[in-house]
């Protein structure tokens, strides 16, 4: 389940309940009473009057919950603020629920409105509410998540430009330990085609790499053998067009950087700020953007997960038992936080090479066959268990009293 098991109150007198099928334009809204009939219908315009005509007309039909299928944006804003319990159904689960009343499959908003509306009313035993996290952890997840789109945008325009640059200046490909580095984009920026490159003698690469500020290992002399010894690339007219298209995808690399620095330094700031910051920056290798993100994705409100178990299975660190008859398969789990089980590997990748215990998890699965992204959800797994007990009891994660970390260095394993 997305949400841990919480209490709910009894209906209320009249028991409505409202479905809201969200979209970009306008919303379409159904309120049902306690037998499932349908007592209005209606639509509302994506605006400042139409969420404040929303939020009237649900409060004159007497609806205290409500259903929707995300859990953020304006519209649940406005009727968290006006004291309606939210629910979030999933569009998955509405996808699987529409055969309850009716085999033809069609899609409509209006009858996915009714489907929300019905759900909550029958099934509310099996729903959460929603609990909405502070605002501090709410700015910190937006500026960790755009990072992570930044870099993915990265990753695309880097591997764009290797491949243009393997077929028009194959020598700027291998030059430098990474293509989207600030030394090699100022190469670009002024060496874009083989023409320019070839006018290039060792020792004036030398000069040029001081003038820019190089602090790489790699001499001058290596660097220049590897622009020599790479296959010719275009020249003339050709060289000159291509450079125009290198210069512009290197620009496009070099913003990215410049933005994915600033946003480096306001998660930072935030994470500094944050109560629970403490936590998350006291795991091994957690620096400071992993320790936001995990802070970020599990959030800072303790009764969304009142056992580590649901920690674990949104965060697809548990597998998925699937059974029927005779036949048993543990399969990987695909129903997650996908932005959250990425925070949780990535930390856990990282952990192993700063802490004895979690190589040894790690190692031991590596041992018994598992791949990597396996051996990494089970060191996952076994770290989940230990951040939410510190989550729970806002403490600092000390290894001291890890109990298995410290038993495994008295027994001398950790070597």
């Amino acid at each position: 389940m997305k949400y841990a098991p919480v209490s709910r109150p009894g209906p209320h007198p009249g028991g409505v309940t409202a479905g809201i099928d969200w979209a970009s334009a306008d919303h379409a809204v159904c309120v049902v009473d306690r037998a499932g009939e349908v007592v209005s219908r209606f639509s509302v315009e994506h605006s400042a009057e139409g969420l404040r005509a929303l939020v009237s007309r649900l409060a004159r039909a007497g609806v205290r919950e409500a259903a929707i299928e995300r859990g953020d944006g304006p519209v649940v804003d406005a009727l968290l603020a006006a004291g309606v319990t939210v629910v979030v159904i999933t569009p998955r689960q509405i996808k699987n629920l529409r055969s309850r009343y009716g085999s033809a499959g069609n899609k409509d908003d209006r009858f996915d409105a009714y489907v929300l509306a019905d759900v909550l009313r029958t099934d509310r035993a099996w729903l959460r509410p929603l609990i909405p996290n502070s605002p501090a952890t709410v700015t910190l997840r937006q500026a960790c998540r755009a990072r992570q789109d930044l870099v993915r945008h990265r990753v695309a325009v880097t591997n764009q430009l290797r491949a243009h640059l393997l077929c028009v200046f194959p020598g700027a490909v291998g030059l430098f330990c990474r293509l989207d580095s600030a030394i090699s984009l100022a190469f670009l920026a002024r060496f874009g085609c083989q023409d320019r490159a070839g006018w290039l003698s060792e020792k004036r690469l030398a000069a040029w790499l001081k003038g820019a500020g190089y602090r790489g290992r790699i001499s001058p002399a290596v660097l220049y053998e590897r622009l020599r010894s790479a296959p010719g690339g275009a020249t003339g007219e050709q060289g000159a067009a291509s450079a125009q298209v290198t210069r512009a995808l290197a620009a496009v690399l070099a913003s990215l950087n410049t933005q994915i620095k600033a946003l480096e330094a306001q998660i930072a700031g935030q994470l500094a700020a944050h109560a629970d910051g403490h936590i998350f920056t006291s795991l091994p290798r957690s620096g400071t953007v992993r320790a936001a993100r995990l802070l970020a994705e599990i959030g800072d409100c303790r009764a969304r997960f009142p056992g580590p178990q649901a920690l674990i299975c949104l965060a697809g660190a548990a597998p998925s038992t699937r059974q029927s008859g005779k036949h048993k398969a543990v399969t990987f789990r695909w129903a997650v936080s996908k932005q959250l089980r990425d925070a949780v590997c990535d930390f856990a990748d990282g952990s192993r090479h700063a802490s004895p215990w979690a190589a040894q998890i790690y190692n031991d699965a590596i041992t018994r066959g598992k791949d990597h992204p396996h051996a990494v959800r089970i060191l996952a797994r076994a770290w989940l268990y230990v951040i939410w007990d510190c989550w729970q009891h806002h403490a600092a994660y000390d290894p001291a009293q890890h109990r298995a970390l410290q038993r495994l260095l008295a027994t001398g394993q950790a070597a």
